[in-house]
């Protein structure tokens, strides 16, 4: 058991995707790797999850939960760093799960001047040692594969699932987007859900792929193969709350249906806005909070004289969003046709919807949805691709939900 308090936070982190520091030279290839990293920031993460971890150290919250690609690309030295950036935290429990970029990722990598050379990959027992902070006192493993259960307090425990496909040996392939939960591993899940049930626990369940479609447009590899299944075991049990990363994107969706689970989808935190959730727990209750990581307050006054950590949000917001998204609507749609005033409203259009999408805060009221619709931008788009019509209805929501906040009372 963690802790003996029925009240605890529990700080949410998901797709930090670090790559430490002395896996590169910030040379030609690593400058690469960078602009075809579709908006994750690599130069920085080692500088953030240190602020990351000051702050952990000054609010004390109970446990720091990480769902999964807590490494860029699955490279060894970089799960090292992240357990070693964290390894200092005196009352705050790390608990780790991998996503499908870290275990035995073919893509592993180090740079060095133009060069893109072998890093070494992480294997199951490899990562197990490494964060073994988060196996040590767990109230279960499971011998098929890296899930395990951790007991919060009296109240609650804490389900943590291994949805990854990875082999036996070191890979030469890209990793697989897709997920599952393995039959053997179904089993040792649904013995958690039947102790917690007979202990009387909430059970709050935490796994990198989703349970549910978080973007009806872009959902194919995000969604485990066999969610119906895990689905089915939460009507089963009665598990109300579940929190996923894998698709970059905050969103809460569910219950769904007769599943009762409501499902949290966390942002990257290497991305724009460097989310993270809060969950307070209490005997009768769930809150939840996404917040933005202000890292400003807890670097190094070296670090405070440097422009780009000083506006970092600005940084990553052109980094994912501005040049991406307006170089990605210009190359489609720059043929000659359309003035570049046009061109660029597009572009930002374009950008506003994803970002807006990406971070949680994509709840529209319907005349701004008209609005939208009724502009030149919006029509020249359609107009040109009718796919984008069709991207853009998965981007914005009218329900009135918000995608930042819940509670759940039992």
């Amino acid at each position: 058991m963690i802790t003996q308090k029925e009240e605890a936070a529990l700080w949410i982190l998901s797709d930090t995707h670090l790559i430490a520091d002395n896996l590169h030279d910030n040379g030609q290839a690593f400058a690469q790797m960078q602009k075809t990293s579709q908006g994750k920031d690599l130069y920085y993460q080692e500088i953030a999850l240190k602020a990351f971890a000051k702050m952990t150290k000054e609010k004390k919250p109970v446990a720091i939960i990480v769902t999964g690609d807590v490494t860029f690309n699955g490279e060894l030295l970089s799960a090292q760093k992240f357990a070693q950036i964290f390894s200092s935290l005196k009352d705050t429990r790390l608990l780790v799960l991998p996503g499908n970029h870290d275990i035995y990722d073919g893509w592993a990598r180090k740079f060095n001047n133009e060069q893109q050379l072998y890093a070494k990959q992480i294997s199951p027992k490899e990562w197990q040692q490494i964060f073994q902070v988060s196996y040590d006192n767990c109230s279960s493993k499971d011998p098929s594969s890296l899930a395990y259960s951790v007991q919060l307090n009296p109240r609650y425990l804490l389900i943590m699932l291994d949805s990854n496909y990875y082999g036996k040996k070191e890979a030469h392939t890209a990793p697989l987007t897709r997920g599952h939960i393995s039959s053997r591993q179904l089993l040792w899940f649904e013995r958690q859900l039947q102790q917690a049930q007979k202990q009387k626990l909430h059970v709050l369940l935490f796994l990198h792929h989703n349970l549910y479609v978080h973007n009806k447009a872009v959902s194919s590899g995000f969604v485990l193969d066999n969610a119906d299944e895990v689905r089915k075991l939460c009507q089963k049990y009665d598990v109300r709350l579940a929190f996923s990363g894998h698709i970059h994107a905050q969103n809460i969706i569910g219950p769904q249906k007769k599943i009762p689970t409501i499902e949290v989808a966390s942002s990257s935190f290497c991305s724009y806005d460097q989310g993270y959730g809060i969950l307070q727990v209490a005997p009768d209750r769930v809150t939840y909070l996404r917040k933005e990581f202000d890292m400003r307050p807890y670097l190094t006054k070296i670090q405070q004289k440097n422009y780009t950590l000083m506006h970092f949000h600005d940084y990553l917001k052109n980094l994912q969003f501005g040049n991406i998204s307006s170089r990605l609507v210009q190359s489609e749609m720059h043929k000659g046709k359309y003035d570049l005033g046009l061109i660029r409203k597009m572009g930002n259009l374009f950008a506003e919807l994803n970002f807006n999408f990406f971070t949680g805060h994509n709840q529209l009221t319907s005349k701004q949805l008209e609005q939208i619709k009724a502009s030149t931008e919006f029509q020249t788009l359609i107009k040109e691709d009718p796919f984008f019509e069709t991207y853009f209805k998965s981007l914005y929501d009218t329900s009135g939900n918000s995608n930042l906040h819940l509670q759940i009372k039992y």
